[in-house]
């Protein structure tokens, strides 16, 4: 796993968390894609990032993510297991989630981001299952 991967991945969960998109973008290729479960297409390039990080400060201007540990797939991809916390934003309900994301690299910036609401599909996405 590179552990320049993973320091990206934890550059780009604190943008997330600082609600900076430019410093999300800056960690990413130009066309970066996240692909969200329960989200019709995937977010993709620089509009679809912002239209991400609008989704989530509607869907609770709480929202935060905390890393809970990685895994290197392969030298170009990393696991990360995270815990998403946030209270919605119409319904004041605690939504707290634990997601097993799958992170791509293309020359040291995150290209594909993968969600997966169950641990279990992203072990076996990431062909890591038993």
């Amino acid at each position: 796993m590179s552990q320049e991967n993973v320091e990206t991945v934890a550059r780009a969960i604190t943008a997330i968390n600082e609600r900076d998109i430019d410093a999300y973008l800056a960690c990413c290729t130009e066309d970066i894609q996240l692909q969200m479960p329960g989200v019709a297409g995937v977010y993709e390039g620089a509009d679809g990032i912002r239209r991400f990080f609008a989704d989530i400060e509607d869907a609770g201007p709480d929202f935060r993510i905390e890393i809970e540990r990685t895994e290197g797939v392969s030298g170009e991809r990393i696991l990360a297991f995270l815990r998403v916390a946030f209270h919605g934003r119409a319904s004041g309900l605690s939504m707290p989630a634990e997601t097993g994301n799958i992170y791509g690299f293309e020359e040291g910036k995150i290209r594909r981001v993968q969600i997966f609401l169950d641990r279990a599909e992203a072990l076996e996405a990431a062909g890591l299952s038993e």
